[in-house]
């Protein structure tokens, strides 16, 4: 059967759906309803119900939805209930960064190894591998490498996209600035400035 198509609207919603249930099984609340879930997503529960409705619904009339059963759903839905195998590529103050972060373990990302250039400089810790990027082919396929965490400079980027998709890496995670689109591969531009952009329109546009 061919999957239904999710516009990419709900789709960006996901994470927040996820994080919201997880905080609120957190919290030991057993049932929300859409209207409690809309209040607190900042949208209307027509919008929830509608958007829960693409992967055929998961609460009862009159009962509302199982917080631990949306848990598992969206998780499953982000394919987060599947563990994945990470190389970051670019050794800078952001790859050493992401390899130092000790929260991609707990979520199922486990980061084997880092490629740069200049692997001396580099600072991660002891699990993780060094290699001069002329061995990331080989590894990948060695090691089955399901994400490349880019952070290259931006001349470089779109060179080792290819390179990933060629050695059979299905996703990027991309935080070169350079945009990357590519065939063959699934890839997510990270937009650092965007992020801070936005903040700064709402400081000068809009009341607190």
């Amino acid at each position: 059967m061919e999957k239904q198509k999710i516009s990419s609207a709900v789709i960006n919603r996901l994470p927040a759906y996820l994080r919201l249930f997880t905080e609120l099984e957190e919290k030991g609340v057993a049932h929300v309803s859409s209207s409690e879930i809309s209040e607190l997503m900042g949208t209307t529960a027509s919008q929830v119900r509608q958007d829960f409705s693409n992967f055929g619904g998961f609460g009862r009339q009159g009962y509302g939805y199982d917080v631990r059963y949306l848990c598992e759903q969206m998780q499953q839905i982000m394919g987060l209930d599947k563990t994945y195998n990470v190389i970051i590529v670019g050794g800078g103050k952001i790859g050493q960064a992401l390899a130092n972060y000790q929260g991609f373990d707990r979520l199922g990302f486990f980061i084997k190894a880092v490629f740069d250039k200049e692997v001396w400089h580099i600072r991660v810790p002891s699990h993780i591998d060094v290699f001069d990027t002329d061995k990331l082919p080989e590894f990948c396929r060695e090691n089955k490498i399901d994400i490349a965490i880019i952070s290259v400079p931006k001349e470089a980027a779109m060179d080792v996209a290819r390179m990933v998709r060629d050695a059979g890496v299905k996703g990027i995670w991309n935080f070169a600035s350079q945009e990357i689109k590519l065939d063959g591969v699934h890839v997510e531009n990270v937009h650092l400035n965007e992020s801070l952009f936005l903040l700064t329109y709402k400081m000068n546009n809009e009341e607190l």
